[in-house]
This record gives structure tokens, sequence and C-alpha cells, in this order.
């Protein structure tokens, strides 16, 4: 059967990528070469998970499960900045937990407004204006921008009740939860009517609470039986369990007691995720409900089996929820065991701290590790700023390839290679292995753009590379003399003969 509520979906997200930066000369009027004037390029766009009430499902997402952010905008010349990428905000109901593909917890994203960044746009590159020092007074060159995340998400709602009612279908959940609150819920005369959680609120004195009428269980929810996983999933914040129990069902093997055992046992079976709330399932706050009493017979059954349930240390209440019977009663309980809950989560609550931990004065922020065989080592160089750095490289560009050298150089790369018993010409390896950089390892290897100058420099910007006036002129009274000679031969030539017609 088709639903428009979806509980859980696989996200593929992708943040922006950054722009590059952008290598430019200022050009103006009588001012041929005015130095470096390269923008950077604008920061990729992040995508963003937000909290909205007014979303209930995640259905959207199971439709279009892949989403990016737009990337930023390349650097320009004359100082010009590329724009930054728009963040791409998704609103997920509250009470979404987000896991990354291994399972691992990353958000449990409660509260209004509470946002959190699932996927952080790639920084954009820096333009040669940026780049230039007193030492690199003109760059060739300018950096790359980086890659966003891109990563694969998984999305669960879990809903956030109070109260959660749990039995077999058909045991009257919903009908409870319709005349409790103003909720109006799905209610018919056959099994697993409601396929999706239904929130109600209830107010009882000054006491306001929530109660979620979750769909059937049935024997094997635990393992995923039926939708048994997808069902239980919705009762892991709440407090206070409240067994639904059928006194009117006329299945043969079903009663009372045996319905309790079941449900008890699939319960104990289901293992919650222990960061979001709290104890498990069969150790939290149970209440038996003995529903559709104004039936004759189920009202006799009810009235022999409380004994038995008390027996087991269980509030029971026998109810009815067609002719309003024993509701009050019910919901004024419910409301001194939520009140009790919630005062037990605060007390139990410690609060937050913010742990501060710098890194250490000594560490140089990479490491490297020796891989392979001994006659045919691989240094890998592992760290966040040697990779940084390599995605940010235009290996096309020489100059560019210089600065990174002197970039690691300056790090303590080439050093630490030593150490490692690296050797020129050993094979070195920098980022990820599923995208990393190889190199043939020379520690005194130099650009070829090193060869016309110190790096970064350009001999036209040198002031004393530039001719004056006078040598302007004289240079120009020479090339004149020059040419004055040079025809002078030529007709002397044609005069005695040299060249002939034929």
């Amino acid at each position: 059967m088709a639903t428009n509520f979806v509980d859980r979906v696989v996200l593929h997200v992708a943040a922006g990528k950054g722009g590059h930066g952008v290598a430019s000369v200022h050009r103006e009027k009588f001012k041929p070469l005015g130095g470096p004037d390269g923008g950077n390029g604008g920061r990729g766009g992040d995508v963003i998970l937000a909290v909205d009430p007014q979303v209930t499902t995640l259905l959207e997402y199971h439709h279009t499960p892949h989403r990016k952010a737009t990337n930023g905008k390349p650097g320009a010349g004359d100082e010009r900045n590329g724009a930054d990428g728009q963040d791409l905000v998704l609103p997920v109901p509250e009470g979404t937990v987000v896991k990354d593909s291994r399972g691992e917890i990353l958000a449990d994203l409660v509260g209004h407004g509470t946002r959190f960044v699932v996927a952080r746009g790639g920084r954009g590159g820096l333009g040669n204006k940026a780049l230039a020092s007193p030492r690199r007074k003109a760059p060739g060159f300018a950096l790359l921008g980086e890659p966003g995340d891109e990563l694969d998400v998984v999305l669960e709602l879990k809903t956030l009740a109070d109260v959660a009612l749990i039995g077999f279908p058909s045991a009257g959940k919903s009908s409870l939860v319709s005349v409790m609150s103003a909720a109006k819920p799905k209610i018919a005369d056959y099994p697993f009517t409601t396929l999706v959680p239904n929130l109600g609120v209830v107010t009882a004195g000054g006491e306001r609470y929530t109660i979620a009428d979750v769909p059937g269980l049935i024997p094997g929810a635990s393992q995923g039986k039926g939708l048994g996983l997808e069902f239980l999933r919705h009762v892991e914040r709440c407090s206070v369990l409240v067994h639904v129990v059928d006194c009117a069902t006329l299945e043969p093997g079903r009663d009372p007691m045996t319905d309790l055992d079941v449900i008890e046992h699939e319960l104990s079976e289901y293992v919650p995720d222990a960061t979001l709330g709290g104890k498990p399932l069969a150790e939290r706050t149970r209440i038996v409900v003995l529903n559709k009493s104004d039936v004759p017979d189920a009202q006799e059954l009810a009235e022999f089996v409380k004994p038995d349930l008390e027996a087991r240390g269980l509030e029971v209440h026998i109810v009815s929820a067609v002719a309003h019977r024993g509701l009050k009663e019910l919901s004024f309980s419910l409301a001194k065991h939520v009140a009790e809950a919630r005062a037990e989560i605060e007390r139990d609550t410690e609060p937050t701290r913010v742990v501060l931990r710098p890194k250490a004065v000594d560490d140089s922020g990479f490491r490297i590790r020796k891989e392979g065989s001994t006659e045919s080592p691989v240094f890998r160089v592992l760290g966040e700023r040697p990779t940084r750095w390599v995605r940010q490289t235009d290996f096309a560009n020489d100059e560019a390839v210089g600065y990174l050298a002197d970039r690691l150089a300056r790090l303590g790369v080439e050093e630490e290679l030593f150490k490692a018993g690296a050797v020129p010409g050993s094979t070195v390896v920098i980022g990820p292995e599923d995208n990393a950089v190889v190199f043939d390892w020379e520690p005194t290897l130099q650009a070829g753009a090193e060869l016309l100058g110190a790096r970064g420099t350009d001999l036209r910007l040198e002031e004393n590379a530039r001719p004056t006036r006078t040598e302007k002129r004289d240079d120009f009274h020479a090339r004149k003399d020059a040419q004055r000679e040079a025809r002078e031969e030529l007709w002397t030539e044609r005069d005695a003969g040299v060249w002939t017609d034929d």
C-alpha cells in the first residue's frame, strides 16, 4: 500500500567546489606591467540540514535523494574575487537522526531551528595578487579551488513523544489517541490500518505531554518481520510505554497475558541507539491498558486478568475508547509518569561542557608512513595541510609546482623524508589512497621558471632593467645610422654593376 510517510532515506549530498584563483597582470595606459591583480575564487556552498516544524516526513528525499550545493565562482583580473556558492538548506522533521554509511551517529536534530552542516564546501583558490610578497613580487600562477565534501548519509526519523501506545494490530491504539487528544488518525476494522505514527497532545491538569500511536507489532518485529524495525524506531525516545491489549479479540491463541508476553519479548530483543535516549526499552515505565471493556465478555476477561498483571508489578487500567470509560484516570496517570521521567532526565543530564583541545606546540600537522617492500618502498605523506596544498596546485604550471615544493620544505616534509629513509628518486605519495599524487622525489629540484631568476620574480619588473631616456635616444639614433649605412652600401654596389637586370 502506498504511503506518503517515509522515515528512513539514504541521501547523497555533495557540497560545492571552490572557485579557482586567477593569475593576472594589471594593464593600464603607460603601465604595461602594473603588477599582479588576480582575484581569489569563491567558497563552495555547504549542504545544511535544518529542522522545520512544517515538515513531517522524509518523502521528498526518498524521491530525489541526490542533492548538490552550487560551486564558487572563479576569480578575475583587477582584484575581483569570485562569488561564493549558495548554501543548500534541506528542511527535515524534528527528531531526525543523521548517520554516516557505517551507521555512526553524526547528529540528532531536536529543537526548532537546529542546523547541522552535513557537507562543507571547498575553499576558493588564492589569486596571484594574494600570493604576492616581497620575495615573490609577480607570481605567474594561482591556486586551484578545493573540492567540496561528497558523501552518503542515512536520515532516520524517530518520533518525539513522551508516551508510546504499543500492541498488536487492531488493539484500539488509534481510537485511544483520537479520544484523548485532537489527533484524527485513520480508524478501521482491519489489521494494520495505521501505517505511520500518529501524534497527539494531551493536557491533564497542569501537565502537557505528547502521545504517539505506533503501528501494530507482530511476533518477530525486533528482527524486522513485517514493519517491526520501522515501528520500533519510533518508541526509542518515549519515556512511558503503554501496552494496549485487546480483550475482545476472537483470534485463536490470543489472550491478554500471551499478547503482553509477546510484545515484551520483542521490546527486549530490540536494541535502540544508546546515544539517543536512554535506557533500554525493557527498562522503561510500563502501563497496561485493557481496552474494549464496552464488550461484556471483554469486561469480564479484563477483570479476570487484572490481578495477575498487577502481581507482576504493572499498573493496569481497564478502559473503553468507544464508551470513553476510564480515560480520565489513564490520562492523569500518564501525566504523573511523564513528569517523573522528565525530572529524572533533567537530574541525570550533565551540563554541557566546552572541551578545548589545542594542538601541541611541536605538532607538525603531518606524518610519514613507509609502505611497500624493502626493495621499492613508498613513502606516504599523511596530513591535512599537505593534502590540501596538493589539491590546490596546478601541476601544468612549473612555478606552481615550485611553490608547492617550497611549502612542503618549510613544513619539514623533506627533513622527515630523509629521516624515514627516503633517497632521491624514491616514490612519495601525498593525498588519500583513492586520489593521491605520486612524485619521484628530488629534494633539490627546481622548476623551469627558476632558471630565469628567483622564484616568483619577473625580470621585466626590475627597476634597474629599464632603459633611461638618454639610452633610448642613443639606441634610436644608432638604429637610424645603421639603416643609412645599409642603404648607402646597396647603392654603391648597384652603381658598381654588382646588381644587373638579368
